[in-house]
This record gives C-alpha cells, structure tokens and sequence, in this order.
C-alpha cells in the first residue's frame, strides 16, 4: 500500500506538514509510563499558561477546518481534542503502549498523531474528499457515511478511516492487542511545522527502537513527494527514509 494526499489537498492546503512512520514488531508488552510524563508535563505547563485555543498549532488546525467546511469548534482536530480532555482530566487513558505513546505526543506537541493497524486497511490510504459512500466504523462499533466532500482517509475497500481529516479516527483500523504492523501519520498545519514534524518523528522512531526493538522507516511528505510506499501485506517499506 501507499499513503498519500490528494492533489486537491495539497493545493488547498499548501501549508501542510505530514511526517509518517511505519513499523512492524509491536506488541502490547510494552510499559511506555516512563516516556509519557516528558510530553504530558509539557502540554500541563502549557495550559496553565491558557487554554489550548491559544496554541498556535491548534490556531492552524481551527483555520484549516473552516477552509475545509468544517466549523472549527464543533469538529475539532484529535490533538486539540486531547489537550481539551487532560485539561479536565488532568490524565489520559490507557488504551495500547503506542497509542499511548502517539497520544502523549501529540499533547505535548498540540499536533495531531494518527496511529492506524495497517492490517485492517485495505490497499492504498488516501486523503481526500469523500464521495459519501464510503463507510466508516465508530470506536464504539456503529457505521456511518462521511458527508461528501469532506475529508477522510480513505482505503480502496471504500472504508474512511478517519472523519473529517483529523478529528476523529475510525475503530476500523484502531491499534488492538493483537496488532503488529501500524502506519503512524502525524500532519502539522502551524508555521514551526517544517521543524517539529521531523523531530517528532525522530523522538517515536527513538522510542520504538528502544522499547519494541521495531525496525521504522520514516518520510516527510511534500506537494512535490506526496506518497510513502510500504508493500502490500507485510509492510517491508520502499521509499522514505
């Protein structure tokens, strides 16, 4: 499979910085509590200098949104979403060590980080306008059609694995206990995107070689090198870096 952008959003969207990640050799006997406090002591000290609508990386996210169609305080981008939650909270649940780890750090970056189980996506994953056919499986199970036109991940089986872009991930292709093999996407829109993408990558690749001893290929997509290519069942990756 490959992941990409469509053309459209890439000329709609010019401002767009993507960083993916794909790894084989996860399992769920990992214990990340140790890495976590770094990212959620960060994002804790950030809103107790302000609320989360003040980042300026979420600032891009709500400005993106409403290009898209999509009221911006009504259908938030994942990571304003999660600071949204610990700033109640004061904590994040415990689901999978990687998505654990994809949630801390996207708090502590206010950047939205998407973890999908590459075994239940069917051959290449785009990003783009929906036809409102395809289908969309909630975390708690039920289906639903994206609007047309509005943004999803898309996969040739006609599945949207995220609505609405960023705001929410499908249960579809959600990490479980038995995954082994994940595609992570984390997407920038604020002006330091250039520069926070790849140390994000670089910091996840760090902690899955470390923790998982999980062999990563990553790639910063561009308008220009918009796909990031892995093979059809296994993931063995081509391309990237």
């Amino acid at each position: 499979m490959r992941f990409r952008h469509s053309p459209q959003v890439w000329s709609t969207f010019p401002e767009l910085t993507c960083g993916v990640l794909h790894a084989t050799g996860i399992t769920p006997g990992v214990d990340v509590t140790p890495r976590l406090a770094r990212y959620t002591d960060t994002a804790r000290a950030r809103l107790a200098a302000g609320t989360e609508g003040g980042f300026p990386e979420i600032q891009a996210w709500r400005r993106a949104f409403a290009r898209a169609g999509s009221p911006p305080t009504r259908y938030r981008c994942a990571a304003e979403s999660l600071l949204r939650r610990f700033r109640r909270d004061g904590t994040l649940p415990r689901l999978h060590p990687l998505v654990d780890l994809g949630n801390a750090l996207s708090l502590g970056y206010a950047v939205p980080v998407a973890v999908l189980d590459l075994a239940r996506i069917t051959g290449d994953l785009t990003v783009r306008p929906a036809l409102g056919t395809e289908v969309y499986r909630t975390l708690g199970g039920d289906e639903e059609h994206p609007e047309p036109d509005e943004l999803i991940f898309a996969d040739a089986a006609g599945r949207a694995h995220s609505r609405r872009w960023t705001h929410r991930q499908s249960g579809a292709s959600a990490v479980r206990a038995e995954t082994t093999e994940v595609l992570v996407v984390i997407e920038a829109m604020h002006d330091d995107g250039p520069r926070v993408v790849p140390r994000m990558l670089a910091e996840l690749a760090a902690a899955l070689g470390a923790d998982w001893a999980a062999p990563t290929r990553t790639a910063v997509l561009t308008a220009g090198a918009p796909d990031f290519v892995v093979s059809e069942r296994t993931g063995a990756a081509a391309g990237g870096r």
